[in-house]
């Protein structure tokens, strides 16, 4: 009867962990370009909030920002996205945070604003941004899968000692 209450709880921390990667996996928000000048264009993007559900919120947050950018311009790639110029931006990194129509999660992303003429050192690339805020969802989905695996493992090596020990 342990053994199966162990895989049954192993069985619950593997559904957790595969219902919670997945959506850690896609909440994507994009910043294109992710370096631009003072008074340059960036297009924000978010892939995981449906068009169908509602307007995206870009919160833009920064040197001297606090603003939200609102979306209801399909993307090519699916998705949400929104132009923002950033004439009268300080310099310095902003970070752009999205909230889909429904409530949940569109990602997070960084952009950077450098002055006219300035080339970036080590800049990212066009198209770079990235994802975050999701790093806790990531680890627990992983540690879900790590106990279950282990759960499974410990189950095993005990009913082959015991099936060796009657033999």
């Amino acid at each position: 009867m342990k053994a199966q209450r162990i895989l049954g709880s192993a069985a619950v921390g593997v559904g957790l962990g595969t219902l919670l990667l997945p959506a850690a996996a896609l909440a994507d928000t994009t910043v294109s370009p992710a370096t631009t000048p003072v008074g340059g264009t960036v297009v924000l993007t978010t892939t995981e909030c449906n068009p169908k559900d509602g307007d995206a919120i870009f919160h833009v947050t920064g040197p001297n920002r606090d603003e939200n950018v609102r979306s209801t311009t399909a993307a090519a790639g699916g998705g949400l996205s929104a132009e923002l110029f950033t004439a009268g931006f300080t310099l310095g990194t902003y970070t752009v945070t999205t909230t889909c129509g429904n409530g949940s999660n569109g990602g997070t992303a960084t952009f950077t604003v450098i002055a006219i003429g300035a080339t970036p050192i080590g800049g990212a690339p066009a198209g770079a941004g990235g994802k975050g805020g999701d790093t806790g969802v990531l680890v627990a989905g992983g540690a879900l899968a790590a106990a279950a695996v282990a759960g499974g493992t410990y189950v095993l090596v005990r009913r082959r000692r015991r099936a060796t020990t009657v033999a």
